[in-house]
């Protein structure tokens, strides 16, 4: 299994602090989000990974070394677009693909190690379902995901970390050039098959730092022990 962290983008819900570096490098206690990305990342066992970055990417590569791949990201054309730029060398592979505004403390060592087909989504309760893509649970089965829904389906949050098989890129193809294109257009094709696992995780092991305000918790959660890099 190989890894894509998606870091590309402006960054602009962090802004003025992204303007002069990158949303990764914004520090939690300490050190900076990446090293929690890639702490969880390394110790479930992934040695390949590709980082996805803008302008600052050369940022990232100072602080974190040349013993992963780096993907330039010019001009943000979206999440889909992105992607894309990481396919070389990525293809015919199990991927974990990971939104770096996310961290969790995971152990995901065992799910990997089991995984072979479809798709494994992470989730968690969340407070502000009109922010997420929200999880369809009918007779305890995932049936559906809904992108930032205005009614009322439930609290059950898809998390920007995903694990897929060898057949996301095409995929990712097919849906690709769909207007208002998400992330969940590929999963949403696991589900049709029910062929989707989802790991239910509490706020503790799982947080969204893309704002200020979950920054700010992120940063208060790292302090209180919740979450660490593994060394």
């Amino acid at each position: 299994m190989k890894a894509i962290v998606v870091a590309g983008g402006h960054g602009s819900r962090l802004y003025p602090m992204t303007k002069f570096t990158h949303k990764t490098l914004l520090p939690l206690s300490g050190r900076p989000i990446i090293d929690y990305v890639l702490s969880t990342i390394r110790s479930a066992g992934i040695t390949d990974v590709t980082i996805i970055g803008n302008k600052f990417i050369d940022k990232i590569r100072k602080h974190v070394g040349d013993d992963v791949n780096y993907v330039l990201e010019e001009e943000p054309k979206g999440v889909a677009n992105a992607l894309q730029l990481a396919r070389d060398g990525n293809e015919g592979t199990p991927l974990l693909i990971w939104f770096s505004d996310n961290i969790t403390n995971i152990d995901l060592t065992q799910d990997l190690k089991e995984f072979s087909t479809g798709a494994i989504l992470l989730t968690r309760d969340v407070e502000n379902p009109s922010d997420f893509g929200i999880a369809v649970i009918e007779n305890g089965e995932i049936v559906d995901v809904v992108e930032k829904p205005s009614n009322d389906i439930g609290n059950l949050a898809i998390g920007g970390i995903y694990i897929f098989d060898e057949t996301f890129w095409s995929r990712l193809d097919l849906v690709q050039n769909k207007d208002g294109f998400s992330i969940s257009d590929v999963t949403k094709q696991y589900l049709s098959e029910r062929n989707v696992k989802i790991i239910s995780v509490g706020e503790n092991t799982w947080i969204d730092c893309g704002t200020p305000s979950s920054l700010s918790r992120a940063a208060k959660m790292v302090e209180l022990g919740m979450f660490r890099i593994r060394e």
